[in-house]
């Protein structure tokens, strides 16, 4: 277990290529602690995480991941430009990853499903599970599992939320494939701090001083 917080925080990238063997669940159960430690809405803790390893499931809800890349996303990224901090070279290799995933999503050994119950979707509602997605994200890399967050897959809400098996007034936020990596962790690639931080009033430039 990888214990040094900030190289956690900057070695923890989307792994996007997973091997199939099984993650034992003793493992699961750590990450998903992980999440039931994160901040949440007055600690009502209206959230609920579905892990998912029969593989009827995930090949059903994967068909429409798969679509929405297919179909929709991976035309849009390939028509673009390399975002912010990185070559063509890397976002080249970032959308064959991507691609990867949409293909492979069901192979990953197990999933996690992170929910929400009650209310609707507002634009503050994923304050109250999304820090607990992180949390997962950084306890799957301490442990050495690979994962990534993907909405992708919300693009065809409707269906595969029913392939999931979700009851009404639960909402879910996001994919979790976990598995163990076929490539190695981290360093993640950003822009400079100094591009995207300002100092007191919009625009102004961030400094140490």
């Amino acid at each position: 277990m990888h214990t040094d917080l900030f190289e956690i925080i900057r070695s923890t990238r989307s792994m996007r290529r997973l091997k199939p063997d099984p993650v034992p669940p003793a493992l699961l159960r750590q990450v998903l602690e992980a999440g039931t430690a994160a901040a949440n809405g007055g600690n009502m803790q209206t959230w609920r995480f579905l892990v998912v390893r029969d593989p009827a499931i995930k090949a059903e809800v994967a068909q429409w991941y798969r679509r929405g890349w297919h179909e929709i996303v991976g035309p849009r990224y390939r028509e673009g430009a390399p975002p912010p901090g990185s070559s063509l070279d890397r976002f080249e290799r970032l959308l064959a990853a991507a691609e990867h995933l949409a293909d492979h999503l069901h192979e990953a050994p197990a999933w996690i499903v992170p929910c929400l119950m009650g209310g609707a979707h507002t634009r503050t509602s994923g304050a109250s599970i999304y820090p607990a997605v992180q949390n997962m994200l950084l306890a799957a890399r301490a442990l050495g599992l690979g994962a990534t967050l993907t909405t992708l897959y919300l693009l065809f809400e409707q269906q595969a939320e029913a392939a999931l098996g979700l009851p009404e007034g639960a909402h879910s936020y996001a994919i979790l494939p976990i598995g163990y990596p076929s490539g190695n962790f981290g360093p993640v690639g950003r822009t400079a701090l100094e591009d995207v931080v300002f100092m007191d009033k919009w625009g102004e430039r961030w400094t140490e001083a």
